[in-house]
């Protein structure tokens, strides 16, 4: 870490570094970020522009508008994840450079959709090695973005990338929000972390449709997520981290929009009045929780009831 990046550190709380839309002394502390939504705490980071979190020693957590990344500092260089867009990578890159002068050596990119995985060139251009599952590739070939850089490694089952003194233990669940997603775990502080893309947003309702996701698949992944032993959820959006309780949160939610949407077909309803009559009270509070996207995630499941998928 360079000098002007150490004093950082030395002020706040784990090195927080907040784009220009924020100030330091707005900082949470890492105790109130752990207590679960709704929390005041949160709302600091419901802010344009980027920002970089010392989580941990060598472990980083960086924002580019809406989408989160993690890196590890180690002493042969950097291993950083999902690069985003071109416009956050750049950004990402500055902001490692910030942290330390070392080369990134790996980029391992999270699953396939272009939100996370596009921009890596910039990573790409210095020599960096890019790694997924396998699975990925036959998206990539599929549907094409010249933004999108092919990886150099790829796995099937799990993975651990080893660089300098730390490894990233890369997990694979099987078919859950696409059929390439990895969930992954930084050998620093005893495993206690997981990067978690996409499959839960701590405090925040699934997207609409929930395309790409497959609904029995999901919920047995974040059961076997569950399952695992660690206390820390650093997300692939939102807030940089996150108590364990976020991935029960929204296990608890599928399962209560399945049963609602199950219970209505079992009674007979017809289908298309199916996701005008689900309700889910207990779960009124998550952000993007609308009256709309409640009638399109149960429509998805009514589909899913439905077709077969």
């Amino acid at each position: 870490m360079n000098r002007a990046a150490s004093v950082v550190a030395n002020l706040i709380w784990a090195g927080l570094i907040w784009g220009a839309s924020a100030l330091a002394a707005d900082a949470p502390s890492r105790d109130d970020l752990m207590k679960p939504y709704p929390n005041p705490a949160w709302d600091k980071f419901a802010v344009a522009g980027n920002d970089t979190m010392e989580i941990a020693p060598d472990l980083y957590s960086f924002r580019g508008g809406g989408t989160r990344s993690i890196f590890i500092v180690t002493k042969d260089g950097v291993i950083a994840t999902d690069p985003g867009d071109p416009q956050m990578a750049k950004a990402y890159r500055e902001a490692i450079r910030k942290v330390t002068p070392k080369p990134v050596k790996y980029v391992v990119y999270s699953h396939e959709h272009w939100d996370h995985v596009r921009g890596g060139q910039v990573f790409k251009d210095e020599g960096a090695k890019f790694i997924s599952h396998a699975n990925c590739v036959t998206h990539f070939k599929e549907i094409p973005d010249p933004d999108v850089v092919m990886p150099d490694i790829t796995f099937k089952g799990n993975y651990t990338v080893k660089l300098g003194q730390h490894k990233l233990e890369l997990i694979y669940l099987g078919r859950n929000h696409g059929d390439c997603m990895v969930v992954m775990r930084p050998d620093i502080e005893n495993g206690k972390y997981l990067f978690i893309v996409d499959l839960l947003t701590p405090g925040g309702a699934p997207m609409d449709f929930m395309p790409d996701y497959f609904p029995v698949q999901w919920i047995k992944s974040l059961k076997q997520i569950e399952a695992m032993d660690f206390t820390v959820v650093l997300p692939g959006h939102g807030v940089p981290l996150a108590s364990k309780s976020a991935v029960t949160e929204r296990r608890e939610y599928l399962e209560a929009l399945i049963a609602a949407v199950k219970a209505d077909i079992d009674a007979g309803i017809p289908r298309s009045q199916i996701p005008e009559r689900v309700k889910l009270p207990k779960f009124a509070y998550l952000r993007g929780n609308t009256e709309q996207n409640l009638r399109d995630n149960a429509r998805r499941i009514t589909a899913f009831y439905g077709i077969g998928w």
